[in-house]
Order: C-alpha cells, then structure tokens, then sequence
C-alpha cells in the first residue's frame, strides 16, 4: 500500500489529494469547484481571455492568467497567438494529463513520458454559413496517449479508463454541454 501521508509521486502530493478526497466525502459541497474567464476583443481576430479567481468548496482562490488567442494569416488573422481551435485541444489534453499523472502516482507508477497529440478537421463552409449541411465544428477529434514508466500495461489501461470515465474535458468535449447564453446589447 503507497503512503499517502507523506508520498510524491510524479509532483503529486498523494497526502494533499488524499485530504481533498477526504473533505469531499465529509461533504460533498466541498467538491464544487467553479471557474470563470472573461475574453475581451482586441483587434481583427485577435482576443485576450482574463482567468478570474475560482471557487472551491466555497473558497475563494485568486488567479490572474491572460490567455491570448489569434488565427492564421490565412483565414485573417496576424498568427500572434494560438488559435481558438488550437486552445480548446490544448485543454483537452491539459485536462486528461492531470488524470494520467494523477491516476499513476496513485498507483505509485513513477512516470518517464506522458504525450498526448490530439487532431480534428473541420470545414469552414459550417463556421461561414455557406452550407447548412456542413457542421460548424468537429465530428471528431482522434486523440493519441503515449505513456512510459514503471506501470504495466495493464495498470496503464487501467488509468487510461479511469481517465475516460472521470476527466472533466474528456466528459465536456465527449457530449453536449447545454449553453445558457445572454446577449447583452451596451
């Protein structure tokens, strides 16, 4: 049995998720975690999204994270950040590579490589309004998880379903989220 008391394992504090864990169970209140980002236009394509503080089990946490996005030259932009497309796969991937780290030093797998490569297409004639029988965005997005360390494959497969049934992205991007939008007219 790992030690949780007092383990790292992949820079992850297994005493300090085993508290979590522990606070969530006492009370599941505790498991809220709520975020919030404002984008502001800046010019052509160009935006800036300002991550504000987040809520956890009722606590406030601050951050202060800008995140730039442009697109391409080619489709109008100045190619001065990522683009939109380029930001939501980095989150995916961001998403569950907390979930393999975690879910292997759980396990007390030390971890050598973890990349994960993540690719879609879609067609711009759904984003233009050219034609109603194009999607706007993906039908699919094909992801690939490489994976080294001491685990076994076994262990590994473990993890990577563990990863699919409970990382939040993997759930966000994998069925529709239903959208409450406002539109507020200055």
């Amino acid at each position: 049995m790992l030690d949780t008391t007092t383990t790292q394992v992949n820079g992850i504090d297994l005493g300090m998720l085993g508290e979590i864990v522990d606070r969530i169970q006492q009370d599941p209140d505790n498991g809220a975690l709520a975020f919030a980002v404002t984008t502001r236009w800046t010019g052509g394509t160009r935006s800036e999204a300002t991550v504000e503080d987040i809520r956890f089990g009722g606590q406030r946490i601050p951050r202060d994270y800008l995140i730039e996005a442009d697109e391409p030259t080619q489709i109008c932009g100045t190619d001065q950040a990522p683009n939109p497309q380029e930001l939501l796969m980095a989150a995916f991937n961001a998403c569950i590579t907390v979930g393999y780290v975690a879910g292997a030093a759980t396990k007390g797998i030390k971890l050598e490589r973890l990349e994960i490569r993540t690719s879609g297409t879609l067609d711009l004639r759904g984003f233009l309004g050219l034609s109603d029988q194009v999607a706007p965005g993906y039908e699919s997005v094909d992801y690939e998880v490489t994976i080294a360390g001491d685990g076994t494959p076994e262990q590994f497969a473990e993890i990577h379903q563990a990863v699919m049934k409970t990382s939040p992205n993997y759930y966000n991007l994998g069925r529709p989220i239903r959208l409450n939008g406002t539109l507020n007219i200055a």
